[in-house]
């Protein structure tokens, strides 16, 4: 697979590839002019996250992790990384797509003084590193530099180490304290929880296990799996996004639309998922070549 986001789209404009995801919203007015291609584009669960391991200090202190989440200015992201193609995210993973997404929590916004507040009772001192590359998603070594921008008003000093795309899945994520990560999300609040946040998962990107809160979460998702009652259900994964997004490790600043460039020899259906890229990752299944 093409990781290099530029290789990957020069790719699909020279017709050597006849499907690209995850465009770069900075190129799809450029791509739209390429006479053989289509771009598409969809809301769904994607999103870009930022998680930080609590089981790497100084991740592991809830003020310290409370801090980055005040620090970030989410609209500016979704304006200058997304250019619009997007939502602002409000540090948990369920998206206004899944059905119960938990519209009441307040939406987090950048609060210099409430960031400044943690970080000092936080105890830190000195830069903290935040690792990002392009493989990641694109612009993500923008949105890092960004949210070390924001964070400075704050007094919070973070220094953004540029990973090489090559190797970056395999060597920082899930590995370093606190990296830049995309989810494709899930269509399911139980799916999603149980991929990237119950305790049992080697995809809990940010080690979020042994805080009372964490306890409480997956107690929550285990009884929302086999609750017959949707007022229930619906109680129990509103508690558990408000969980995750106090006490969690995962910031999450931004949904991202689904962008794909697609030649006009591929034929598809009238009808199409937004769960995941590529029409619900179906694409090999529902799509043919067209002549």
């Amino acid at each position: 697979s093409l990781i290099d986001v530029t290789a990957r789209q020069n790719a699909a404009m020279n017709g050597d590839v006849d499907i690209i995801d995850r465009v770069d919203p900075k190129t799809v007015n450029l791509m739209e002019r390429v006479p053989n291609l289509n771009v598409q584009e969809s809301t769904g669960t994607l999103h870009y996250t930022f998680p930080m391991r609590l089981d790497v200090a100084p991740f592991d202190n809830y003020d310290l992790r409370m801090a980055m989440k005040y620090s970030v200015k989410r609209q500016e992201l979704v304006d200058k990384i997304l250019l619009g193609h997007g939502a602002l995210g409000n540090d948990h993973p369920i998206s206004t797509a899944n059905p119960y997404h938990n519209g009441d929590l307040p939406q987090r916004e950048f609060d210099a003084d409430r960031a400044a507040f943690h970080y000092k009772k936080s105890g830190h001192t000195g830069a903290i590193q935040l690792s990002a590359a392009d493989a990641a998603f694109a612009g993500a070594v923008d949105a890092a530099q960004l949210i070390a921008n924001s964070a400075a008003e704050a007094g919070i000093n973070i220094e953004v180490v540029r990973e090489p795309s090559d190797g970056y899945w395999s060597n920082v994520w899930n590995k370093k304290g606190w990296c830049a990560c995309y989810w494709g999300g899930r269509p399911t609040e139980d799916w999603m929880f149980s991929a990237a946040y119950t305790n049992d998962t080697e995809w809990n990107d940010t080690a979020w296990k042994g805080t009372d809160a964490s306890a409480r979460f997956n107690e929550l998702v285990q009884a929302a799996r086999k609750e017959l009652d949707t007022s229930k259900r619906r109680e129990q994964y509103y508690e558990a996004q408000s969980l995750v997004n106090d006490d969690g490790g995962a910031l999450v600043p931004m949904f991202a639309n689904y962008i794909s460039a697609v030649n006009k020899r591929i034929g598809q259906p009238d009808e199409m998922a937004a769960n995941w890229d590529l029409d619900g990752a179906k694409a090999a299944e529902r799509w043919w070549v067209e002549g």
